[in-house]
Protein backbone atom coordinates (compact mmCIF):
# COMPACT_ATOMS: atom_id res chain seq x y z
CA UNK A 1 0.00 0.00 0.00
CA UNK A 2 2.74 2.46 0.92
CA UNK A 3 4.49 1.82 -2.38
CA UNK A 4 1.36 2.86 -4.27
CA UNK A 5 1.12 6.26 -2.61
CA UNK A 6 3.83 7.84 -4.71
CA UNK A 7 2.17 6.45 -7.85
CA UNK A 8 -1.11 8.11 -6.86
CA UNK A 9 0.60 11.47 -6.40
CA UNK A 10 2.74 11.05 -9.52
CA UNK A 11 -0.14 10.22 -11.85
CA UNK A 12 -2.35 12.85 -10.23
CA UNK A 13 0.26 15.53 -10.87
CA UNK A 14 0.68 14.34 -14.48
CA UNK A 15 -3.05 14.73 -15.05
CA UNK A 16 -3.13 18.11 -13.34
CA UNK A 17 -0.20 19.43 -15.37
CA UNK A 18 -1.71 18.07 -18.57
CA UNK A 19 -4.96 19.93 -17.94
CA UNK A 20 -3.13 23.15 -17.06
CA UNK A 21 -1.09 22.80 -20.24
CA UNK A 22 -4.34 22.31 -22.14
CA UNK A 23 -5.63 25.56 -20.67
CA UNK A 24 -2.56 27.41 -21.91
CA UNK A 25 -2.71 25.89 -25.39
CA UNK A 26 -6.42 25.69 -26.08
CA UNK A 27 -7.45 28.88 -24.32
CA UNK A 28 -4.73 31.45 -25.11
CA UNK A 29 -7.49 34.05 -24.95
CA UNK A 30 -7.34 33.58 -21.21
CA UNK A 31 -3.76 34.86 -21.11
CA UNK A 32 -3.40 37.50 -18.34
CA UNK A 33 -1.84 40.00 -20.78
CA UNK A 34 -5.12 40.12 -22.67
CA UNK A 35 -7.68 39.62 -19.93
CA UNK A 36 -5.90 40.10 -16.59
CA UNK A 37 -9.05 40.60 -14.52
CA UNK A 38 -10.87 37.54 -15.88
CA UNK A 39 -7.76 35.42 -15.47
CA UNK A 40 -7.11 36.56 -11.92
CA UNK A 41 -10.70 35.91 -10.85
CA UNK A 42 -10.81 32.46 -12.47
CA UNK A 43 -7.41 31.52 -11.05
CA UNK A 44 -8.47 32.65 -7.60
CA UNK A 45 -11.55 30.45 -7.80
CA UNK A 46 -9.47 27.46 -8.86
CA UNK A 47 -6.94 28.13 -6.11
CA UNK A 48 -9.74 28.42 -3.56
CA UNK A 49 -10.84 24.87 -4.40
CA UNK A 50 -7.39 23.69 -5.34
CA UNK A 51 -5.32 20.62 -4.76
CA UNK A 52 -4.22 19.67 -1.25
CA UNK A 53 -7.21 21.29 0.46
CA UNK A 54 -8.63 18.20 2.18
CA UNK A 55 -7.84 17.87 5.87
CA UNK A 56 -7.85 14.97 8.31
CA UNK A 57 -11.00 16.45 9.86
CA UNK A 58 -12.71 15.99 6.48
CA UNK A 59 -11.78 12.30 6.48
CA UNK A 60 -13.11 11.77 10.01
CA UNK A 61 -16.32 13.60 9.17
CA UNK A 62 -16.76 11.47 6.08
CA UNK A 63 -16.25 8.25 8.01
CA UNK A 64 -18.81 9.22 10.66
CA UNK A 65 -18.62 8.86 14.42
CA UNK A 66 -19.20 5.11 14.35
CA UNK A 67 -16.15 4.58 12.11
CA UNK A 68 -13.79 7.45 12.98
CA UNK A 69 -11.66 5.26 15.25
CA UNK A 70 -12.15 7.34 18.40
CA UNK A 71 -13.20 4.19 20.22
CA UNK A 72 -10.31 2.05 18.93
CA UNK A 73 -8.22 1.83 22.06
CA UNK A 74 -6.99 -0.57 24.71
CA UNK A 75 -5.05 -0.15 27.95
CA UNK A 76 -1.39 -0.84 28.72
CA UNK A 77 -2.26 -3.62 31.16
CA UNK A 78 -4.46 -5.61 28.77
CA UNK A 79 -2.96 -8.70 27.19
CA UNK A 80 -1.74 -8.66 23.62
CA UNK A 81 -4.17 -11.50 22.95
CA UNK A 82 -7.16 -9.33 23.93
CA UNK A 83 -5.86 -6.42 21.88
CA UNK A 84 -5.41 -8.55 18.75
CA UNK A 85 -8.83 -10.11 19.33
CA UNK A 86 -10.34 -6.61 19.40
CA UNK A 87 -8.55 -5.70 16.17
CA UNK A 88 -9.92 -8.82 14.51
CA UNK A 89 -13.47 -8.22 15.72
CA UNK A 90 -13.47 -4.64 14.42
CA UNK A 91 -11.46 -5.40 11.27
CA UNK A 92 -8.74 -2.84 12.04
CA UNK A 93 -4.96 -3.06 12.08
CA UNK A 94 -4.11 -0.89 15.08
CA UNK A 95 -5.33 0.28 18.48
CA UNK A 96 -4.34 3.37 20.41
CA UNK A 97 -3.07 2.45 23.86
CA UNK A 98 -4.12 4.47 26.91
CA UNK A 99 -3.21 4.31 30.56
CA UNK A 100 -5.75 2.48 32.77
CA UNK A 101 -8.51 4.88 33.82
CA UNK A 102 -7.18 7.66 31.58
CA UNK A 103 -8.91 7.27 28.23
CA UNK A 104 -7.70 10.66 26.96
CA UNK A 105 -4.07 10.07 27.96
CA UNK A 106 -2.32 8.27 25.11
CA UNK A 107 0.49 5.92 26.08
CA UNK A 108 1.25 4.58 22.61
CA UNK A 109 -0.10 2.43 19.79
CA UNK A 110 -0.15 -1.30 19.07
CA UNK A 111 -0.37 -2.62 15.53
CA UNK A 112 -0.50 -5.92 13.68
CA UNK A 113 3.16 -5.36 12.89
CA UNK A 114 4.01 -5.18 16.61
CA UNK A 115 2.20 -8.47 17.15
CA UNK A 116 4.03 -10.22 14.32
CA UNK A 117 7.50 -8.90 15.13
CA UNK A 118 7.41 -8.93 18.92
CA UNK A 119 5.18 -11.89 19.67
CA UNK A 120 5.05 -14.37 16.79
CA UNK A 121 8.65 -14.01 15.55
CA UNK A 122 10.06 -14.02 19.08
CA UNK A 123 7.92 -16.95 20.19
CA UNK A 124 6.29 -15.09 23.06
CA UNK A 125 2.83 -15.77 24.47
CA UNK A 126 0.20 -13.20 23.57
CA UNK A 127 -1.88 -14.26 26.56
CA UNK A 128 0.84 -13.52 29.10
CA UNK A 129 2.37 -10.44 27.46
CA UNK A 130 0.96 -7.02 28.27
CA UNK A 131 0.23 -4.49 25.56
CA UNK A 132 2.50 -2.02 27.34
CA UNK A 133 5.45 -4.38 26.79
CA UNK A 134 5.32 -4.33 22.98
CA UNK A 135 3.54 -1.10 22.01
CA UNK A 136 5.19 1.83 20.27
CA UNK A 137 5.50 4.32 23.11
CA UNK A 138 4.08 7.83 23.10
CA UNK A 139 7.44 9.56 22.68
CA UNK A 140 7.91 7.68 19.39
CA UNK A 141 4.32 8.05 18.25
CA UNK A 142 3.54 9.87 15.00
CA UNK A 143 0.27 11.82 15.23
CA UNK A 144 -1.67 14.42 13.23
CA UNK A 145 -4.14 17.17 14.07
CA UNK A 146 -7.64 17.56 12.59
CA UNK A 147 -6.31 20.54 10.63
CA UNK A 148 -3.43 18.57 9.08
CA UNK A 149 -3.65 18.42 5.30
CA UNK A 150 -4.15 14.94 3.86
CA UNK A 151 -1.00 15.10 1.72
CA UNK A 152 1.03 16.04 4.79
CA UNK A 153 -0.37 13.01 6.63
CA UNK A 154 0.43 10.84 3.63
CA UNK A 155 4.01 12.09 3.63
CA UNK A 156 4.38 11.34 7.35
CA UNK A 157 3.03 7.83 6.89
CA UNK A 158 5.26 7.18 3.89
CA UNK A 159 8.43 8.57 5.49
CA UNK A 160 7.88 6.62 8.71
CA UNK A 161 6.53 3.49 7.00
CA UNK A 162 3.37 3.36 9.10
CA UNK A 163 -0.17 2.49 8.08
CA UNK A 164 -2.18 4.02 10.92
CA UNK A 165 -1.96 7.42 12.54
CA UNK A 166 -3.90 8.78 15.57
CA UNK A 167 -5.64 12.13 15.32
CA UNK A 168 -5.07 14.37 18.34
CA UNK A 169 -6.62 17.69 19.32
CA UNK A 170 -6.12 19.85 22.41
CA UNK A 171 -8.22 17.49 24.53
CA UNK A 172 -6.96 14.09 23.39
CA UNK A 173 -7.46 11.47 20.71
CA UNK A 174 -10.47 12.07 18.49
CA UNK A 175 -9.92 9.37 15.90
CA UNK A 176 -7.60 7.27 13.78
CA UNK A 177 -6.95 7.24 10.04
CA UNK A 178 -5.37 4.52 7.95
CA UNK A 179 -3.27 4.71 4.82
CA UNK A 180 -6.35 3.48 2.93
CA UNK A 181 -8.38 6.46 4.21
CA UNK A 182 -5.65 8.86 3.11
CA UNK A 183 -5.21 7.36 -0.36
CA UNK A 184 -8.96 7.41 -1.01
CA UNK A 185 -9.10 11.07 0.03
CA UNK A 186 -6.19 12.03 -2.23
CA UNK A 187 -7.65 10.17 -5.23
CA UNK A 188 -11.03 11.82 -4.64
CA UNK A 189 -9.46 15.26 -4.34
CA UNK A 190 -7.47 14.85 -7.54
CA UNK A 191 -10.56 13.66 -9.39
CA UNK A 192 -12.62 16.63 -8.16
CA UNK A 193 -9.85 19.08 -9.01
CA UNK A 194 -9.53 17.71 -12.54
CA UNK A 195 -13.30 18.12 -12.94
CA UNK A 196 -12.97 21.77 -11.85
CA UNK A 197 -10.09 22.38 -14.25
CA UNK A 198 -12.09 20.78 -17.04
CA UNK A 199 -15.02 23.06 -16.20
CA UNK A 200 -12.63 26.00 -16.31
CA UNK A 201 -11.51 25.00 -19.82
CA UNK A 202 -15.09 24.85 -21.04
CA UNK A 203 -16.18 28.08 -19.39
CA UNK A 204 -17.60 26.74 -16.17
CA UNK A 205 -15.78 29.42 -14.18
Amino acid sequence: MLGGIQKVLFHGNILKNAVLQHIRLVNPVMHPLLFPRHESVASARIEEHGFESTTIADILKGKGKSADGSWLWCTTDETVYDAVKSMTQHNVGALVVVKPGEQKSIAGIITERDYLRKIIVQGRSSKSTKVGDIMTEENKLITVKPSTKVLKAMQLMTDNRIRHIPVIDDVGMIGMVSIGDVVRAVVSEHREELDRLNAYIHGGY
